[in-house]
């Protein structure tokens, strides 16, 4: 196993260890804050020559490959994956979005240089064609105007070459693009673009925009005093939004969302800028909330995916107040530094980056040892994402999903390898023995990638026979008013213009059920109405089994007379019966119940037994201990009330003889206490 020293990282110890490392994290957003502008500012004039090279390069590999009959340009070679070196996240971002609206123009665009003559160009060889179609897109953005250069910006050869013979023709260009216009009678250019990405565009313009808060900086109370401070009203709902307002989301108390018209304007404010409030596609905030649920004190989570270093800050930002540690897989050592950073610019501190993929981690590394819930938000066709650009950079997605963005669909193919990686990530997760819960979370709108992946593991039975199964259970946001729960108890969003689509299902281990624990259940569910609990009686034999275990604790105190009164009754436990057979036989030879001892010497041996035995043990007088007197002639033979029997005997000894068989008769049909029958006596008597 690798040395967990050199492959795991806590930002807890940095926080310790180098406070100058917050220090230059603010100096560095703060540099980053003033390079954003200056991209920003540079990008209505051009951009650097970095970010032209990097957008062709992302272009070659993502464009639309036409049959041959078709074939207007030529790229060049593209068998090799081209390597793209952005200069920070925001030329990283602009570099993407570039590329991506030369992809959506790329047939007004190539149609552009060739009715102008502009290509082909001799001096500009194949493997550039992709430069001029990126650099052309940039030059009718600009409306043909000239590109500034910088002083401090790094050129670059070829584009500085591309771009000065593009200028060079920008009259033939631009007449090219006015044909083109008249010829298919669009009013701008966007009625070139793909009818599938204009309605996803025109979705995403229109999809409410998600913050979550950052509690680590601020309170919700805070966050809402401040923005009334900036002229917004909190209404109920998405459907009360009118410009100036915000609403708490219905799933994530944590998360505000905004109109998107103030996208911009939001991330202006000191909230935004200081980090309170993060914005993020609400699927990631549901994620993390789910596994939060299902966590317990003292357990960790394992994050099987880097992606968004916001998701893992949200995810810490919810075990504040917990000893929970994240461990975060596939971490490369070049992002380490910066995500650091960036988690201590938040006030992240228990978070750990380990290097290895998910796949590679064993399932009994000790560094997991108290991981209980497992977070799996695997790389899928994000079809389904309100902004699924943002979750490709945001993420690090690989950018051939942009093709798929484009084409508004995924090749069977593609669909195949993505359910496949996604499956053994789900089936690695379940050999985890000691984690108690899996949540997977995709943006995708393909059963294929969903609920085909999670049926697929479960019946794989990976997890082994000595550990509880998993099965599916409800989410913990199944019951509100927007989602309907299905019966297999996946949670799902479906793509719209209030809400991006999210596909979310839960996964826990099987519990061991009590008999207890189906009662309760039951009871909770009002299965048993019909059924009337005997509380009464259970409250009178709780005490008496206590006195039973007190006799019987007696006994074995003095265990003289516990052998004595075994010697005494052992013999006669045969002619023990119960009480309406002794009261019968009394009747039948004229016993007097109230003298019992007189009776006994009138009686044959035969037909009283029983009541020698009872007085016996009196003349020997165990009442002096307590088991004794339980068995004693007087409570034995009490099972007819002797008062009301010598009352009725001073008539005559046949009504004596009547009143005592009804009395008997009475105390039978009345279940006289368990610890006056004979059986019981016994019982008490001699536990044996």
């Amino acid at each position: 196993m690798p040395d967990s020293e050199s492959n795991l990282v806590s930002s807890h110890v940095d926080v310790i260890n180098g406070t100058s490392v917050l220090s230059e994290t603010k100096i560095s957003d703060e540099k980053g804050s003033v390079e954003k502008r200056a991209v920003t500012r540079i990008g209505k004039n051009g951009y650097p020559d970095s970010i032209y090279i990097n957008a062709a390069k992302i272009f070659q590999g993502i464009r639309t490959e036409k049959s041959t009959g078709r074939i207007l340009l030529r790229y060049g070679d593209t068998s090799e994956s081209p390597v793209v070196a952005f200069k920070d996240e925001h030329s990283r971002r602009v570099s993407y979005e570039l590329a991506f609206n030369a992809l959506k123009y790329q047939d007004l665009l190539e149609e552009m240089l060739l009715d102008s003559k502009v290509y082909p160009c001799y001096s500009i060889p194949d493997e550039l064609t992709s430069l001029l179609v990126v650099m052309l897109y940039d030059l009718q953005d600009r409306k043909f105007e000239k590109r500034k250069v910088f002083a401090e910006e790094e050129l670059v050869a070829e584009v500085q070459e591309i771009g000065h013979y593009l200028y060079r023709y920008k009259t033939k260009l631009a007449a090219a693009l006015a044909r083109c216009r008249i010829k298919y009678d669009a009013l701008s250019i966007e009625y070139f673009v793909p009818e599938s990405i204009s309605k996803r565009e025109q979705r995403t313009s229109a999809l409410p925009v998600c913050f979550w808060i950052n509690t680590f900086k601020i309170s919700l109370e805070d966050v809402i005093r401040d923005l009334e401070m900036n002229g917004f009203t909190k209404v109920e709902s998405v459907s009360d939004f009118d410009h100036y307002t915000y609403a708490v989301d219905q799933h994530c108390h944590d998360v505000l969302v905004f109109p998107s018209s103030l996208r911009e304007e939001l991330l202006n404010l000191d909230l935004f800028a200081d980090c309170k409030l993060l914005l993020q596609d609400k699927s990631r905030s549901l994620a993390v909330h789910s596994a939060h649920a299902l966590l317990g004190e003292g357990g960790d989570i394992i994050m099987a995916h880097r992606g968004s270093h916001l998701t893992i800050a949200h995810m810490s930002v919810l075990t504040n107040d917990s000893t929970s540690r994240i461990f975060v897989c596939g971490v490369e050592s070049s992002a380490k530094e910066e995500l650091m950073n960036s988690f201590i610019h938040m006030g992240c501190k228990n978070i750990w980056l380990l290097h290895e993929d998910f796949t590679e981690l064993q399932p009994t590394d000790p560094r997991l040892e108290k991981a209980k819930v497992i977070l799996l938000l695997p790389q899928c066709s994000e079809l389904g994402a309100g902004n699924p650009m943002e979750l490709i950079l945001s993420e690090h997605r690989d950018a051939e999903l942009l093709r798929d963005l484009f084409q508004g669909f995924v090749s069977e193919d593609k669909l195949r390898i993505l359910a496949e990686r996604q499956l053994n990530e789900l089936l690695h997760a379940l050999k985890f023995n000691k984690v108690q819960a899996i949540v997977y979370c995709t943006c995708s709108v393909y059963p294929e990638e969903n609920e085909l992946v999670v049926k697929k593991a479960l019946e794989s039975g990976v997890e082994g026979d000595k550990v509880r199964p998993y099965r599916l259970i409800p989410s913990i946001f199944s019951t509100c008013s927007d989602s309907e729960p299905s019966t297999e108890m996946f949670f799902k969003m479906e793509p719209s213009e209030i809400s991006s689509g999210c596909f979310l299902a839960v996964l826990e281990r099987e519990k061991k059920v009590t008999a207890k624990d189906i009662l309760a259940s039951a009871a909770a569910k009002a299965l048993l109405d019909g059924i009337v609990e005997e509380k009464p009686k259970e409250e009178v034999k709780k005490p008496k089994v206590k006195q039973r275990r007190r006799k019987v604790a007696a006994s074995d105190s003095k265990p003289k007379a516990a052998k004595l009164l075994h010697r005494q009754t052992g013999a006669n436990v045969k002619a023990e019966v119960p009480v309406s057979k002794a009261a019968s036989k009394i009747q039948e030879k004229h016993v007097c119940p109230v003298c019992p001892t007189k009776a006994g010497s009138d009686t044959p041996q035969k037909t009283v037994q029983g009541k020698k035995a009872a007085s016996n043990i009196q003349r020997k007088s165990v009442h002096r201990t307590k088991a004794a007197s339980n068995v004693s002639t007087s409570k034995a033979a009490s099972n007819v009330s002797t008062s009301k029997a010598a009352s009725n005997v001073s008539t005559s000894k046949a009504a004596s003889n009547v009143s005592t068989s009804e009395a008997a008769s009475n105390a039978q049909q009345k279940n006289v206490p368990r610890t006056d029958s004979p059986v019981e006596l016994k019982k008490s008597v001699n536990p044996d």
